[in-house]
C-alpha cells in the first residue's frame, strides 16, 4: 500500500454493463490500485454476461493484477422480505428469472451466493474472498445470519463511500460527486462504484475515478483490498470453509 500507515480506504466495484471496465482497469493499473471486484453475472453492452466467457480474459487478468473478488449473487438478486425464518422473496435482475419473484430457502439463497464465486474461481484461478454484496445493499438480520451460517459475510459501503455513480448524472454532476468525495471520505471507508451504470447518462468513471484516486493520495490515503480490512480479516483468515451444497432453484 502507498500512503500513510493507518490511512486505508477501500474501494470496492461491482459489476454492471461492464462497458467502462477496459478504462477503469487501466487506470487502477496505472496508479498501482488494487480493489475488491463484486460480481454478478449482469446483462452487459458487448459479450454474453459480466461473468460470461466473452469477459472472461478480462477477470483474468485483473487476478493477475493481485484484485482480490467475491460474490455479488449469480443473477443479482435482490432480497424483497423476510417470508418465514429460513425463507425469503427474492427477485433476480438478471438471468432466466429476471424480475420475476419467487420465495427461496436460505440454502438455495448460499447456493446464489457460492455460484458467483465458484464461477469467479473458475475463470480467474484465484479464490474468491468469503464475503458477498447483496445487490442494492438490501439485507435483512436473517437474511445476513443464513448467509454467515453457510460462510459469507455481508459487505456494504460506508456513507461517504457512496461515489454516486448509480444517481442521475442530471442531478448529481461528475464534479459534484468527485467534490463531495474528496471532502467527506475518511480512513477506513469503503468505497463503492461499478463497472457501468446504464440509467446514467454521463458515465462516472471517465471523469472521476482517475482524479479520486490521484486527490485521495495527495491527502494521504492509500488504498487497500477488504482481505486487510480490520473488520473482515479475521473472518477471512479461518481456516476454509466447506462450501454449501448446491440446490434447485
Amino acid at each position: 500500500m502507498q500512503g500513510k500507515p493507518g490511512k486505508a480506504v477501500y474501494l470496492t466495484l461491482d459489476t454492471g454493463h461492464m462497458g467502462v471496465a477496459p478504462l477503469m482497469a487501466d487506470i487502477l493499473h496505472k496508479h498501482k490500485v488494487k480493489v475488491t471486484f463484486f460480481g454478478a453475472n449482469e446483462r452487459t453492452q458487448t459479450g454474453d454476461g459480466s461473468l460470461g466467457k466473452d469477459w472472461a480474459p478480462w477477470w483474468k487478468a485483473r487476478a493477475a493484477e493481485g484484485h482480490e473478488f467475491a460474490s455479488h449473487t449469480f443473477d443479482h438478486t435482490y432480497w424483497r422480505a423476510d417470508v418465514a425464518t429460513d425463507q425469503f422473496r427474492v427477485r433476480p435482475s438478471a438471468g432466466p428469472l429476471e424480475g420475476r419473484e419467487s420465495v427461496w430457502t436460505a440454502p438455495q439463497y448460499c447456493d446464489e451466493i457460492a455460484k458467483a464465486g465458484s464461477r469467479l474461481e473458475e475463470i480467474t484461478g484465484k479464490k474468491p474472498l468469503p464475503l458477498f454484496r447483496a445487490p442494492g445493499g438490501k439485507t435483512s438480520p436473517r437474511l445476513l445470519a443464513a448467509a454467515k451460517a453457510c460462510g459469507y459475510e455481508h459487505v456494504g459501503w460506508s456513507p461517504a463511500g457512496f461515489l454516486g455513480d448509480e444517481l442521475a448524472s442530471e442531478t448529481h454532476s461528475n464534479d459534484q460527486l468527485l467534490k463531495k468525495a474528496l471532502r467527506d471520505i475518511r480512513s477506513g471507508d469503503i468505497l463503492l462504484a461499478h463497472l457501468g451504470i446504464w440509467s446514467r447518462k454521463d458515465p462516472w468513471a471517465p471523469a472521476v475515478l482517475e482524479p479520486l484516486i490521484t486527490g485521495l493520495k495527495e491527502r494521504g490515503f492509500c488504498f487497500a483490498t477488504l482481505r486487510e480490512h480490520p473488520r473482515y480479516k479475521a473472518w477471512i483468515e479461518q481456516p476454509a470453509r466447506q462450501s454449501p451444497a448446491r440446490t434447485a432453484k
